[in-house]
């Protein structure tokens, strides 16, 4: 397995992460909200778009935090998240979003939600929003849209998410 460095996003990876976006999704449609969300300063965070980088530098995975809320108090959504076809199930994308979550962590950032696999997200910590009395504003299975606390030591706001005007929702 290569072993992946990750840094936040700087205006050199814009370009690859449209490629990564591109060829890791079957529409452009992941490609667009990651550009409509870097162009919104209500949601884009500087500092929580991160890229794993294979050992030459390539551009390879990303993981995206940005600003949404739980009713009135912030959280943040993770998503989009990709790699490579050629770097899937090598590790690049578990490390863009453990890079992406330990920078909310020193960012003091507590609620992190997300909308994925079941079988994958877990490992990081995420378990049912539900659990927080948290709700997607759309039908969703209960065990796609996950939570997690940050700091276990801080109140979890309950209520119903409110996504960023890019998503669409």
């Amino acid at each position: 397995m290569p072993t992946w460095t990750t840094r936040p996003e700087c205006p050199e990876d814009i370009a690859a992460i449209r490629g990564i976006t591109l060829a890791a999704f079957p529409t452009a449609e992941e490609a667009r909200i990651v550009d409509a969300l870097r162009a919104d300063p209500q949601a884009w965070i500087d500092g929580l778009s991160m890229v794993s980088a294979a050992p030459d530098g390539t551009a390879v995975g990303y993981a995206l935090l940005t600003r949404c809320h739980v009713d009135d108090e912030p959280a943040l959504a993770l998503a989009p998240c990709a790699v490579l076809p050629s770097a899937q199930r090598t590790g690049a994308g578990s490390a863009a979003i453990r890079a992406a979550l330990d920078a909310a962590r020193a960012r003091d950032e507590n609620l992190v939600l997300v909308l994925g696999h079941a079988d994958y997200y877990p490992r990081f910590g995420f378990t049912p929003a539900s659990r927080f009395g948290i709700r997607a504003p759309f039908e969703v299975p209960d065990e796609a849209m996950m939570a997690m606390s940050l700091d276990p030591g801080r109140p979890v706001p309950a209520g119903t998410i409110r996504y960023p005007a890019a998503f669409g929702v």
